[in-house]
């Protein structure tokens, strides 16, 4: 057989280093996404740059950073030290070139290996660098990592410093949007992991003054804390910790050196270790870790020398050693817990007597549920071997090798016709389906036991696989995927009680969302467009003019898998579920699924106009 693929030099080609991002943004940026989700790329461009600036603020050198977004255009301007002027284009172009590598200018920096900034340049249609120092300022310009413009040094009044503007790239990050929530949120952790910082975004400003306390503080109602935020700090160590009264499972904002650890690492498994073992040691009982831990939200700040991390992302800290004359990650985080927490709990009482009373209910309770545990995994072990619900994919969040993980994504879907059309059209790699099999239970008020007797639920915590904790979970990405009915909206809020009940931390790191999809398809012979609402559909008759043929789509049911292939792919609308921090977990809760309300029928009524104004224009 004659092979006809020939494999010579001519094969063989070196990418420059824009050509390599712009192939492979995912390896320097995780996933790209339009904004939608907090871990989409263009956040991640955002923060690349901030980190340059905080870099600056860690070693004294300017304590106010300015951002501004506006019309796409991304302005991030701190008052540092300055690029030192003859270096402005090779900093922001030239791979392994930055300062990071010099451990005296930046002692414990949180951007080492100096790609971040020449990856937002290369993925910017747009990307400009000011450098000012010693009454000079540099500038130069770019347009995907080619350099179009340089100017100076030049004479300037300007404070010194540096300012980056950019504007993503449209042919990597398409239909892109900020969302205010989610720039905010990471702003809040610059400011509470640096206190005396202040941002200022978009005339806003952030500020904090008790560090990781306001963090936990901002994050929670306080009719949710068990008993006062227990708040320790050390030379290179800061932790916050309390016990929640209304969730189960163990919360954990973990961060090296400013950077949040999204997947945790070393500091982490060390924190959680240094907790069961002080406390055991504290009371004198030899208690489960699981009851120690159950319940609990804390934060952990730490600061290494030189850290490693799983990936250029920086979410996990792969690092055992904390640098300099310090010893490991684990023995300095165990010291500094034992000795000090120990203290903590020996002079606030009040508080130990409460977290003991917390530890012995958990016991309570884990005995109480073991039994109907292990029949409930037996019976989910059954289940996955013929588990028609779940319809797999091949990526998932804990591949920390893939560069796809954060694209995982789990549809929970209502109906055999809604579940067949997604199954159908879905991406195998990265796309997963649950189906329910009619409306859920509503769990209101129900204990933890309902999750392991009700099969549905059981098989849907299996599925996501987070019984013992969040940071097993299987999916980056858990999306509600019903009709835009009356029927749709209950189950969105049935399932949205359970995991508000049982695993609010899901909502609390933005992991859930509500798929939106198409009410209207409007089409002539040339071109398809689909409308999101009725003021979209009048826009698009507008646009095609003439006589355009329009169908309304009642349910996911009638979408058929070509067209629903566009609905979870590229052009894919998700609208996150997010926490209203003013409302405590229970009082959410109450609001949704107590005592049928006037309030709650005029929210029903207000978030289903869409559905109403076409019952009444089918009237007409």
């Amino acid at each position: 057989m004659k092979e006809n693929t020939q494999y010579t030099e001519d094969n063989i080609r070196s990418l420059d280093w824009k050509e390599h991002i712009r192939l492979r943004p995912g390896m320097y940026i995780g996933k790209l996404g339009d904004g939608s989700s907090a871990d989409d790329g263009i956040y991640i461009l955002l923060k690349e740059i901030i980190d340059n600036c905080i870099d600056e603020f860690v070693m004294g050198a300017g304590k106010t950073i300015d951002i501004s977004i506006k019309d796409n255009i991304v302005s991030v301007r701190d008052y540092g030290r300055g690029i030192p002027l003859g270096k402005v284009v090779d900093v922001v172009s030239k791979m392994n070139t930055g300062g990071k590598y010099d451990t005296r200018a930046f002692k414990k920096a949180v951007g080492l290996n100096g790609v971040g900034t020449k990856a937002v340049n290369a993925l910017s249609s747009f990307f400009k660098v000011e450098s000012s120092r010693d009454s000079q300022l540099k500038v130069a310009q770019f347009a995907q990592g080619n350099l179009e413009l340089e100017e100076g040094p030049s004479e300037t009044s300007k404070r010194k410093g540096t300012k980056v503007s950019f504007t993503p790239d449209e042919t990597i990050f398409k239909k892109y949007k900020y969302r205010n929530e989610y720039i905010e949120r990471m702003l809040k952790y610059y400011v509470y992991l640096n206190p005396g910082l202040t941002i200022i975004f978009n005339g806003e400003k952030y500020h904090s003054e008790n560090g990781l306390k306001d963090l936990l503080e901002d994050n929670n109602n306080p009719e949710d804390l068990l008993y006062p935020i227990i708040h320790l700090k050390g030379e290179d160590i800061e932790v916050a910790l309390t016990h929640s009264k209304t969730q189960y499972n163990e919360e954990y904002h973990s961060f090296v050196n400013g950077q949040y650890t999204t997947q945790g690492g070393t500091h982490q498994s060390a924190f959680r270790e240094a907790l069961a073992r002080t406390i055991r040691d504290f009371y004198g009982k030899n208690y489960e870790a699981s009851d120690i831990r159950k319940s609990i939200i804390s934060a952990i700040s730490i600061k290494v020398m030189e850290p490693v991390f799983e990936s250029q992302t920086k979410t996990k800290l792969g690092s055992t050693d904390m640098g300099g004359n310090f010893p490991t990650v684990r023995t300095y985080v165990n010291d500094f817990i034992g000795k000090y927490l120990d203290n903590y709990l020996h002079k606030n009482p009040e508080t130990a007597e409460l977290m003991q009373r917390k530890i012995v209910q958990a016991e309570r309770e884990r005995k109480e549920l073991s039994g109907i545990r292990k029949l409930a995994r037996d019976r989910a072990k059954k289940a996955s071997l013929h588990n028609k619900k779940l319809r797999d994919c091949r990526v998932h969040l804990g591949d920390m090798k893939n560069e796809r993980r954060l694209d995982s994504t789990l549809f929970i879907t209502e109906g055999d016709s809604a579940s067949g059309s997604i199954t159908k059209s879905r991406d195998v790699n990265t796309q997963a389906v649950f189906s329910l099999r009619g409306k859920p239970l509503n769990s209101y008020g129900m204990s933890k036991k309902i999750v392991y007797e009700n099969e549905e639920f059981n098989l849907l915590q299996a599925a996501l696989n987070i019984e013992e904790s969040i940071e097993d979970l299987r999916y980056n990405n858990i999306v509600i995927a019903t009709d835009a009915d009356v029927d749709g909206m209950h189950i969105r809020l049935l399932l949205i009680t359970f995991f508000l009940q049982f695993f609010p931390e899901l909502i609390k790191e933005n992991h859930l969302y509500i798929l939106q999809t198409p009410l209207f398809r409007v089409r002539n012979k040339k071109e398809t467009i689909y409308c999101y609402s009725p003021e979209e559909k009048l826009e698009a008759i507008e646009k095609l003019s003439g006589k355009p043929e329009l169908t309304r789509f009642k349910g996911l049911g009638e979408i058929s898998p070509d067209e629903f292939r566009h609905f979870i792919g590229g052009d894919i609308r998700l609208e996150p579920v997010m926490l209203d921090k003013s409302m405590s977990i229970e009082q959410l809760l109450e609001f949704y699924m107590g005592k049928n309300t006037p309030d709650r029928q005029k929210f029903i009524i207000n978030n289903l106009k869409v559905e109403l104004d076409l019952v009444e224009e089918n009237q007409l």
